[in-house]
């Protein structure tokens, strides 16, 4: 799997490329359907398959006052874009000059790369203004031998179009099965393993701090999570999302303490999965409070992890 950049030529043996285009921030099963039509295609005409993203993300470059809102890094895509069968995944550098393009010339661009087609969502929009859309996409990709295609939303079960705003909605309200259901994998959240105060090892309940980064905050509160470390080894755990308001002073962190583990994470990059919202955080009147509580959320995250397969 290669990552390529925008700023930089295609390389020759990726010329001739069938491309899934789109921001694909989540990597949905919306945008599943829409890399899957990609490789279909490339596939069954011996051409290489490429997924191409956007970074930063568009909203980031106008409106850089809106609170974080990622549900994936670009180390996150590029592992599912590989995992989706694609040969590389190409970064868009969104700058405003390429904000700035008209439709033809972000068409003619595609050409010069070599791309020989693009699929993309019906709702793919493009160009300065965002003026162009998919009818407007196929029409100028003939013009110059560029063939376009648009794959219908993907909705679930209850008829609903599946979209990253709703998983992010989903994530707010602590409904993490709805997340993991869209997603078609739970929310997971890569960083590195911060050395903190340790006042959790205190307690009897260690914890790795990991910090939130430019990641949507789902519901402040008490999960059941799962940690992947590095060498493959999957932990179940319960952890803190917020503010720890029994500690002074606040500091926002992911605090996963994981169970019947006691090896020193510190400076690995590991990832996080959201499985079970339990409950919002509170501040408790003593430490023998907290040490129940969390005793408690322990309890019900390993009931609720015992009967939750693995997804990733």
């Amino acid at each position: 799997m290669e990552r390529l950049h925008s700023s930089a030529p295609m390389p020759a043996h990726l010329r001739g490329c069938i491309m899934a285009l789109g921001n694909f921030d989540g990597f949905h099963a919306g945008h599943q359907a829409v890399a899957r039509r990609a490789i279909e295609l490339a596939r069954a005409q011996g051409r290489p398959a490429i997924i191409a993203t956007f970074d930063p993300h568009p909203m980031r470059l106008f409106r850089p006052e809106t609170p974080w809102f990622r549900l994936t890094t670009l180390d996150q895509r590029e592992r599912l874009f590989a995992k989706a069968g694609a040969d590389a995944m190409l970064v868009f550098d969104f700058t405003r000059e390429l904000a700035a393009l008209d439709p033809l010339a972000f068409v003619r661009l595609l050409a010069d790369w070599g791309v020989a087609g693009v699929v993309t969502g019906e709702d793919f929009t493009f160009g300065k203004d965002r003026l162009g859309n998919v009818g407007v996409l196929a029409q100028l990709g003939a013009t110059i031998g560029l063939v376009a295609q648009a794959v219908a939303p993907v909705t679930s079960p209850g008829g609903e179009i599946i979209s990253s705003t709703r998983i992010r909605h989903a994530l707010q309200s602590g409904d993490c099965a709805t997340a993991t259901r869209l997603l078609t994998r739970p929310f997971t959240i890569e960083g590195m393993v911060q050395h903190g105060d340790k006042l959790g090892r205190t307690i009897g309940f260690p914890t790795a701090n990991v910090d939130m980064g430019h990641y949507l905050r789902p519901a402040y509160g008490i999960y059941a999570v799962r940690g992947l470390l590095p060498d493959g080894r999957v932990l179940d755990g319960a952890a803190n999302l917020g503010i720890r308001p029994s500690f002074d002073p606040p500091k926002e962190l992911l605090e996963p303490h994981f169970f019947d583990f006691a090896e020193s994470l510190y400076d690995q990059v590991i990832e996080v999965q959201m499985i079970h919202f339990l409950r919002p955080e509170a501040k408790f009147d003593g430490l023998d409070a907290l040490m129940a509580a969390i005793a408690q959320d322990c309890a019900d995250a390993r009931q609720i992890l015992a009967g939750t397969p693995h997804l990733a």
